[in-house]
């Protein structure tokens, strides 16, 4: 049901972190990825990875907050690849906690702009290369249980991924008669190397308590999300949908 045995998988924002570990997930299972990131260097150590594991994977270079950049990108795939099959909208940046009050314009722009117009102009020239081949193709945005739920002092980031969430379901109504599936994935709080220091001190241990299963989540909880929402099989009547998977935080009563 999650066979995606020879599929073309771009992942963005590739270089670490959850987006490192999508490419991983996608190419154990049969995906031909490309990792996507500003600089190809910062992917070298992924590729190793996947291809000492007996994956296929390349690296390219697209800045999302560039539409130069994004269309070349996808011309370099469509002139190596021939087509694209999945994309992971993954690129997308954080900042130190800031009050409303306090946000800068730069702030704002920064994060509109990689985590809501960057995936918009990726999503958009996928899209568009599907439709141009023809491809039965699966676009996975990744939100944020921030884009339901709020939280203080991060306007800008749960405006941006809100706004992803919209995103996914305006492109899903249009793309559906394409054969194009768009869904959103939602992670909650998940253990990093950046939070790990955080989540060990007292303040740490004491959010943690307040997730209803009482722990962080581990990379490999997305993995099964992650290929349903990817597979044809498993997830052909999925559309338009956030799956979430937050340890149950998005249910906390306030």
């Amino acid at each position: 049901m999650f066979g995606i045995e020879g599929k073309i998988a771009l992942i963005t924002g590739a270089s670490g972190g959850l987006g490192a570990h999508f490419a991983k997930v996608l190419a154990e299972h049969g995906a031909h990825v490309v990792l996507a990131a500003r600089r190809t260097d910062k992917l070298q150590e992924q590729i190793n990875l996947i291809k000492a594991d007996g994956g296929h994977a390349r690296s390219i270079e697209l800045d999302v907050t560039s539409n130069d950049s994004v269309t070349a990108a996808f011309a370099d795939i469509y002139a190596t690849e021939k087509r694209l099959d999945i994309l992971v909208n993954n690129a997308g940046v954080g900042d130190d906690p800031k009050k409303f009050l306090n946000t800068e314009e730069e702030d704002w722009s920064w994060q509109m702009q990689t985590n809501l117009d960057g995936a918009w102009r990726v999503a958009r020239e996928a899209a568009r290369l599907m439709v141009r081949t023809e491809t039965f193709g699966s676009i996975i945005n990744i939100a944020s249980i921030y884009g339901f739920n709020t939280g203080a002092m991060k306007v800008a980031y749960n405006v941006s991924k809100a706004g992803v969430m919209q995103l996914t379901k305006s492109m899903s109504i249009e793309l559906c008669r394409h054969k194009i599936r768009v869904n959103s994935l939602c992670p909650g709080w998940f253990l990093t190397d950046i939070n790990r220091e955080y989540f060990a001190t007292e303040s740490g241990e004491r959010y943690v308590k307040g997730i209803p299963m009482r722990e962080l989540g581990q990379f490999d909880d997305l993995n099964v999300p992650l290929l349903l929402l990817a597979s044809n099989k498993a997830g052909r009547y999925m559309t338009g949908s956030s799956v979430v998977v937050d340890g149950g935080i998005s249910e906390t009563p306030i």
